[in-house]
């Protein structure tokens, strides 16, 4: 069988992934690749969209098979450089034992004006 015959995709029941043909997160052998992920709106301030933010990531690597142990790679993005410690000290909460290498972007903007942070995640399991 070969890698693309064990391809899983994983929803998260957003209305944009048919519309865009994306999936929440994609599952290839033992490589899980979860997209971007926003709040949805969910909270105001950076640490409150962190924090539900991980939550959603949480449920995806958990419909994968994996947890946040898993996870070799993140990737914040933030509108607002100045951010960086408030989301940092969340991604330290979760991750601090574990340590996967990291990213953290400023960007100039996301897909609305109230998200003020993306993360995506790559894990191995």
């Amino acid at each position: 069988m070969s890698t693309l015959e064990t391809r899983v995709k994983i929803s998260s029941g957003s209305p944009y992934e048919p519309i865009l043909g994306y999936s929440r997160a994609v599952k290839v052998g033992d490589l899980i690749f979860v997209a971007g992920t926003t709040s949805g709106g969910v909270g105001v301030t950076a640490e409150e969209q962190t924090r539900e933010i991980f939550r959603r990531i949480e449920k995806a690597l958990g419909q994968a098979g994996a947890s946040f142990a898993n996870v070799v790679r993140t990737r914040v993005f933030l509108t607002d450089i100045a951010d960086f410690d408030a989301v940092g000290a969340v991604h330290g909460e979760l991750f601090g034992d574990i340590r996967p290498v990291t990213s953290t972007i400023g960007v100039s903007a996301l897909a609305s004006p109230n998200l003020v942070v993306e993360i995506e995640v790559d894990a191995v399991v």
